[in-house]
């Protein structure tokens, strides 16, 4: 009797240390909401110590490992698409082996801003746009649920076009543009058929692309044999000059996309633990950062084959500023052509391996940044009709439009590029805020050094990224009219960053001497 009476303490002191809204519910309304169905999870369990909530997480365990592998490489996919790709030779072709260590860096950033968006999933049991729906009032609500869409639409109409050109060239050009994205749209559903099966048969449908891709690229490298003296020169010492700012501000900015943050605190949902656990979510926390820190170490190694490859290939020659998506692959052939297999169809491969995944997982945040925000009760396959067809038609209309004009394609990619870097504060933000609230997180909030490193990681991002926008509208913005309406919206968007910054509290904390947290004092009954 003693010792039920011991376990109750404990089963209350559990639910203590995490936010209520964290903690089961059999409402219908909960149910509905959740990124995954309960029937579709993983279920984490440790038979021996079951019944014991207070029990210390277990040792290291590879074949638990194994068994929370997989949301890490299907967030890794965002740091492979096509537009990363797409800046990797161009970074490669105009600035050598020099930004090498700016991509890892990166990378590194990347990651941390990816983990703690897997963190506030894991702790919470909801997802960001989920929560984003509860943090704020209706019409900033609103306006960052349009703020997603837009910068998911514009990183679809990317991922779909690289699908396309990956087609045309591995159909020897018989199949245009415009076909080359109806196929790419038609098979993202095929692909998405496999979740019926189960989420592991469709992370393994994605290792075997992300496989794919490593492959294809790494037999480019091997084929053309960058400078291996060079490439670790380029990785250990860091080098910036006047003539690769534009180059080095694009390998940042492709790195963090808005819709993976999003993204990444719903798939982690797909694995079932005990919520009245600290040590059980804790646990699931560092296995999630081993995954992804393997996963994103994976696609620096593809983004750095790429690179090489194009610096090796074209750097300081006269086609360097003049490369992108649609002519590289040519330009490989030209330079390298092939042996067993031509270098043009390796590109070609690697770039279809590509599109084709970015725009699966495209879909799948689609789903889960409509349904959090507007607390929809579609069914998925129905959100993600009304996701692809948000993105196909845009789509759509650009491979028409642009299917003769390879110059146009690019100009069009660098605006794309350029709605990315604008949406990511509207990620970025609310991220930070709802990770440093303990009403959201419980005892998993993050503490004031981790918030310092997060908050300045997110500023370097956006000034990197606003000294891009201020960049491309100097010398792309003409006219009295369009840049007047140029600066009526650029208004608008610092005055809602600075709404979101100032709903953030991020002024008085982690900054402030005052905000300096004392150990909390948990009261245990004794009764």
């Amino acid at each position: 009797m003693e010792n039920d009476v011991k376990v109750d303490e404990k089963v209350e002191e559990a639910d203590r240390l995490l936010p209520p809204h964290f903690l089961p519910s059999n409402s219908d309304d909960e149910e509905s909401e959740a990124a995954f169905d309960a029937i579709d999870k993983i279920v984490i369990v440790d038979f021996e110590s079951a019944d014991d909530p207070s029990a210390a997480a277990p040792p290291f365990s590879w074949r638990k490992l194994w068994l929370f592998t997989g949301p890490g490489f299907l967030m890794s996919i965002a740091f492979l698409d096509p537009g990363n790709l797409e800046g990797d030779l161009q970074a490669g072709a105009i600035a050598g082996y020099s930004l090498l260590w700016l991509l890892m860096w990166a990378t590194a950033m990347g990651l941390l801003i990816q983990m703690l968006s897997a963190r506030v999933g894991v702790a919470t049991g909801r997802h960001l746009a989920e929560l984003c729906r509860d943090e704020y009032p209706t019409w900033a609500r609103y306006v960052l649920w349009s703020m997603a869409e837009i910068a998911l639409i514009g990183a679809d109409i990317q991922e779909v076009i690289g699908s396309a050109i990956a087609i045309q060239i591995l159909s020897r050009g018989v199949l245009p543009l415009w076909a080359g994205v109806v196929i790419t749209a038609s098979d993202c559903f095929l692909f998405l058929f496999l979740e019926n099966y189960g989420v592991r048969k469709l992370e393994a449908m994605f290792a075997v692309l992300i496989a794919t891709m490593g492959l294809s690229f790494a037999w480019m490298f091997g084929e053309t044999k960058p400078s291996g003296k060079e490439l670790m020169i380029g990785i250990l010492l860091p080098r910036l000059s006047s003539k690769t700012i534009r180059q080095a501000v694009g390998v940042v900015g492709c790195v963090i996309m808005p819709h993976n943050v999003f993204l990444h605190s719903a798939l982690v949902q797909s694995r079932q633990i005990d919520p009245k656990r600290k040590s059980r979510v804790q646990e699931a926390l560092n296995y999630y950062l081993i995954e992804s820190s393997v996963a994103l170490f994976i696609s620096f190694m593809i983004n750095l084959f790429v690179t090489t490859v194009f610096a090796k290939g074209f750097y300081g020659t006269e086609k360097a500023n003049n490369i992108g998506l649609v002519n590289a692959g040519q330009y490989l052939q030209e330079k390298f052509g092939g042996g067993l297999l031509p270098i043009l169809y390796i590109w070609g491969i690697g770039l279809l391996a590509a599109g084709q995944s970015s725009t699966i997982t495209g879909t799948y945040a689609g789903q889960f940044i409509m349904g959090g925000f507007l607390n929809l009760r579609l069914k998925k396959w129905m959100r993600a009709v009304i996701t692809r067809s948000c993105a196909i038609v845009p789509t759509m209309i650009v491979a028409i439009v642009f299917n003769t004009s390879e110059a146009s394609l690019d100009v069009l990619n660098e605006w794309l590029n350029v709605l990315q870097s604008v949406q990511i504060p509207f990620a970025l933000l609310p991220l930070l805020t709802l990770v440093s609230k303990e009403e959201v997180m419980g005892d998993f909030k993050i503490g004031p050094v981790l918030q310092r490193i997060a908050w300045t990681v997110a500023a370097l991002v956006m000034i990197i990224n606003g000294y891009l926008l201020l960049d491309f509208f100097v010398s792309e913005v003409n006219g009295f009219m369009f840049g007047v309406t140029v600066c009526v919206w650029t208004t608008a968007y610092v005055a809602f960053i600075v709404y979101l910054i100032s709903h953030s509290n991020f002024f008085s904390s982690p900054w402030s001497s005052s905000s300096i947290e004392l150990p909390k004092r948990v009261t245990v009954s004794d009764s």
